[in-house]
């Protein structure tokens, strides 16, 4: 590169001492897109789009014409190392500045800010989003957290008092579980079952917890009973027939019971009363809802006030299965209100509420930077893959290849957009949350979004990690093992979905693991995994001597094939592609065209050769758009009387031609 002004100036002198255009005339050779008045002339058929592409192809002819017709230095007026080698010449121009500036797309963050001071904003941003997002997910989980665990509690306590028949045991989830589904199989335990929770909830002031009527006097508001019947549902077991219509009718009624009649409710009397006839064969659910109110003092802080709830409560009697057994459930939906309490927490909770607000604004802010951001490092992302094959079509007459072009795709970048979106839509949902009355599916939907989210922005960190090469391997191995995996994958499910089908139609009926598709695949995964092996061996029931060998058959079958076949190979197809990313850090990794042409550039970053990397002949489609507005277009032509060394050295040079 230092012998290359000596050899610019060499060919000044000789260029001045041949004319250009006296060549061109002496030999009959004028350029194909060159007018007599050395403008360029573009033909009809070039495009708008492709006219510089075609114009800088028609100066990279010329100036090869040029090259053709300059005349013989004899080797006595000058040195050796300066003889003008057209190839080195070229080099210098528009194919090292594609390399260049390849050289510092593909450049990491740290390398980018040698190369050109620019500040790593993204990096910058990716950062504060991981502290602000992992702050936001740690209050909003620690308060959920309060909400959902407050929320079971009371559900439990309002099965003590509004279930008949309900015990402790049932509120421990136990595997395998030592007793049945809460159910009614007579019909006096029916009506009994009813006012019990009807006297229970009457007798609200006698329970430990601070519930309250919902009413503003703190009255008893009315429960509501409904009855879900057949239109027709009368069974004759004796001589196998049956009158039936499937139509369901809903019938709805609201227990006015007088405060004084509240304790001693009877529901067989109301029912005679409503002139309702209570048909146990067409009775398919009936339901028993009332709402309470509560105010739960825990989740009081140094700048929380407490939090007020309403419960809207139902209770369940489930007869769809017409099987002698009606289940009870209880279900109680959580609601937030807006609390009125003492002046001194009102203020703290305005204190609370800025300080929520602020930091999910900042999240919201900092999320759409970086998403803006992103998506515009991918948009200019593909105008320079644009910009690379119509470089590699006119220079090396061929196309980039495949894998050369996704090169140009960072899909961490499509990860972070994705989990940007999810935080934005968290954080705002959070806000509402925060701000208004939400039920359950509202903190269910958030916690949903705001965990995807942050799940993301944590997996983002490996980006960063992966440009050290010690971190690398694991990036690495899984990118180059994806592909096998995936194939091994296809194969290892079509065995296991046989296995599940089988098992869910064969031992289903007498097996507790195998009673629905989606139990018998989770079993099957865990046996994979030898979990609760011997469990699921004993848990067969005896039913049949032929289906209790095919069940051994069955499970033997497949924790074999499973455990000591197909996990094996699949953590061999895995280690395998280990190796292979071992012995290519060794003996090098093998390179995309695009890779070879951008290793041609050892410039280092801090060199400055990447500072001024001019702009690609390619017009923008922002340019395009202004051109055409502006009635105005940018010619790009070689001036044939220039010199030498100004048509290598600077081979976007520019000059506008007016309005046409």
């Amino acid at each position: 590169m230092s012998d290359l002004p000596q050899t610019n100036n060499l060919l000044e002198d000789n260029l001045n001492q041949f004319p250009i255009n006296n060549l061109l005339e002496g030999h009959n050779v004028a350029p194909n897109n060159v007018d007599e008045v050395g403008q360029n002339r573009v033909p009809n058929n070039v495009g708008h789009e492709d006219e510089d592409l075609y114009l800088w192809r028609g100066r990279r002819d010329l100036s090869e014409e040029r090259e053709s017709l300059m005349p013989v230095i004899p080797p006595s007026q000058h040195e050796d190392h300066l003889s003008p080698d057209p190839e080195s010449v070229r080099s210098t121009t528009y194919e090292n500045r594609m390399k260049r500036k390849l050289r510092f797309f593909f450049m990491n963050p740290i390398e980018k800010w040698q190369a050109k001071q620019r500040f790593p904003y993204k990096f910058l941003v990716q950062v504060f989003k991981i502290i602000f997002v992992t702050i936001q997910l740690y209050l909003f989980a620690d308060n959920r957290y309060y909400h959902v665990n407050y929320s079971w509690d009371n559900r439990i306590s309002f099965s003590h008092l509004f279930l008949r028949g309900w015990s402790e045991e049932r509120e421990v989830n136990a595997y395998p579980p030592n007793l049945g589904p809460l159910a009614i199989y007579k019909k006096d335990d029916f009506f009994d079952t009813i006012d019990y929770a009807v006297i229970g909830y009457a007798s609200l002031s006698d329970a430990v917890g601070p519930y309250s009527y919902t009413n503003e006097d703190n009255s008893m508001a009315p429960p509501q009973l409904c009855l879900y019947n057949y239109k027709e549902g009368i069974i004759f077991g004796f001589n196998e027939s049956y009158v039936f219509n499937n139509d369901i009718i809903e019938d709805c009624k609201d227990l006015k019971i007088p405060s004084s009649e509240a304790k001693s409710f009877s529901s067989r009397k109301f029912f005679k009363n409503q002139n309702i006839t209570i048909t146990f064969s067409a009775l398919v659910k009936v339901t028993l809802k009332f709402s309470i109110k509560t105010v739960n003092f825990k989740a009081a802080g140094p700048i929380t006030p407490p939090d007020c709830y309403k419960f809207n409560i139902q209770i369940l009697f489930d007869n769809d299965d017409m099987d002698g057994q009606m289940i009870l459930s209880l279900d109680a939906e959580p609601i937030r209100l807006i609390c009125n309490g003492d002046v001194e927490y009102i203020n703290d909770n305005r204190l609370a509420y800025i300080l929520r607000s602020i930091l999910n604004i900042v999240v919201i802010l900092i999320c759409c930077t970086s998403c803006i951001l992103c998506s515009r490092a991918i948009w200019k992302a593909q105008l320079l893959k644009r910009e690379t094959m119509d470089f590699f079509r006119i220079v090396y007459n061929r196309e980039l290849s495949l894998e050369g072009r996704f090169e140009f795709w960072n899909f961490w970048y499509i990860m972070i957009i994705v989990d940007d979106i999810l935080l934005i839509l968290g954080s705002a949902i959070k806000e509402e949350i925060e701000r208004k009355q939400f039920i359950g599916d509202q903190w269910n939907t958030c916690s949903l979004l705001l965990g995807t989210g942050t799940l993301l922005v944590w997996f983002g960190v490996l980006r960063y990690l992966g440009f050290f090469k010690t971190y690398n391997v694991v990036i690495l191995t899984l990118k180059s093992a994806f592909p096998k995996v995936a194939r091994f994958l296809l194969c290892a499910l079509l065995i296991y979905a046989g296995f599940t089908f089988c098992g869910w139609l064969v031992l289903g009926p007498y097996h507790m693991k195998f009673r629905s598709l989606a139990s018998t695949s989770e079993c099957l995964f865990a046996l994979i995994n030898g979990d609760d092996m011997f469990a699921t061996f004993s848990m067969m029931e005896f039913k049949s001597p032929m289906l209790w060998w095919f069940s051994r058959i069955y499970l033997y079958s497949f924790i074999s094939l499973f455990i000591y076949v197909v996990l094996s190979l699949f953590i061999s197809v895995i280690m395998d592609s280990y190796d292979t990313i071992k012995l290519y850090y060794e003996k090098g990794f093998p390179k995309t065209d695009l890779q070879l042409f951008v290793a041609e550039c050892q410039e280092e970053p801090s060199s400055g050769a990447f500072r001024n990397l001019g702009e690609a002949p390619n017009r923008s489609s922002i340019r395009q758009v202004m051109d055409r507005l502006c009635c105005c277009q940018l010619n790009v032509w070689p001036r044939l009387a220039h010199k030498h060394k100004k048509l290598m050295d600077d081979s976007t040079s520019t000059e506008y031609s007016g309005c046409i």
